[in-house]
């Protein structure tokens, strides 16, 4: 009885092989995905290598894949500049403003809108949705006018203000979705324990409603942080300035451009955002699938 146990624990399992067709079907499929991914990440390495080039390599027009010198003193001229150190910190004002602004109110009108039984609801969610993708260049015409009349032009308030604006409908819409997903059940316990309508949803939804909130505060950050358009139509003053705006003038002299210190300020920027993408990437995933389905 041993022996024959021992002969069929020996015994080789088979592998299943895949048929040529489908083996052939998958292998096209990786290479396709590996194009993909090369040709989406080619132009942020082409700007990392230049930012790592010298200015003298740059001046000499060479076109090759990797630095023949790697120098950090790009980097280093950049950070010494106050003009982009201040916009830096600006950014990080601004936009950390509108984020905690943004998910403060996108919480509570969403949780309203999706607990209460209003007449239009539909309508008034349609309404969030399509404000929430209207085109920016068309606000800026009306904002500027009013801006310039109540004295809010060149002024980092007025823009958390128009950020606000623009990521408040999609975030009351999408987290309007997200609290229709978790059970009523919650607070109707916490309520029926003493809690009121807010320290319910302060205490039991909003931890069960994590995700979404997170994935709202980060898409709003990547939102300000990376806008040009708005900080460009409503700042002017060099010491007002947003990141994005400050790369303009960066590197630039009357005779030259020096594209290695403006890669090496691209390279800066983007860098906080695509780290908080890799460490938040599962939070946002499940943020945005968790909010999908009514």
């Amino acid at each position: 009885m041993a022996a024959a146990t021992s002969t069929i624990a020996r015994k080789p399992v088979a592998r299943r092989r895949l048929r040529p067709g489908k083996a052939a079907g998958w292998s096209g499929f990786y290479v396709l995905v590996t194009i993909f991914v090369v040709v989406s990440l080619f132009p942020f390495y082409w700007i990392v290598i230049t930012a790592l080039k010298s200015q003298p390599e740059i001046a000499a027009g060479t076109s090759s894949l990797l630095p023949a010198h790697v120098t950090w003193s790009n980097f280093h001229a950049i950070l010494t500049q106050h003009v982009f150190t201040r916009a830096l910190i600006n950014s990080v004002i601004v936009a950390l403003s509108t984020t905690i602004l943004t998910v403060i109110i996108a919480s509570l009108a969403g949780y309203a809108l999706a607990r209460t039984q209003i007449r239009g609801k539909q309508l008034i969610m349609g309404f969030l949705l399509v404000a929430g993708f209207f085109p920016v260049i068309a606000m800026v015409g009306p904002m500027f006018i009013t801006y310039r009349s109540i004295g809010l032009l060149d002024n980092l308030a007025g823009l958390v203000i128009v950020y606000f604006i623009y990521t408040m409908p999609l975030a009351t819409w999408f987290l309007t979705s997200f609290f229709s997903q978790i059970p009523r059940e919650l607070e109707e316990a916490a309520i029926v324990d003493g809690a009121t309508r807010l320290q319910a949803l302060r205490r039991v939804i909003v931890p069960v409603a994590v995700p979404g909130i997170f994935t709202v505060g980060i898409l709003g950050f990547i939102f300000c942080w990376n806008d040009f358009l708005l900080a460009l139509s409503f700042i002017t003053s060099p010491s007002n300035y947003m990141a994005p705006l400050a790369i303009v003038n960066l590197g630039q002299s009357q005779y030259q451009t020096f594209y290695n210190l403006i890669d090496a300020a691209v390279v800066i920027i983007t860098l906080p955002i695509a780290l908080i993408v890799l460490f938040a990437q599962r939070r946002i995933i499940s943020g945005l699938t968790a909010g999908s389905f009514r």
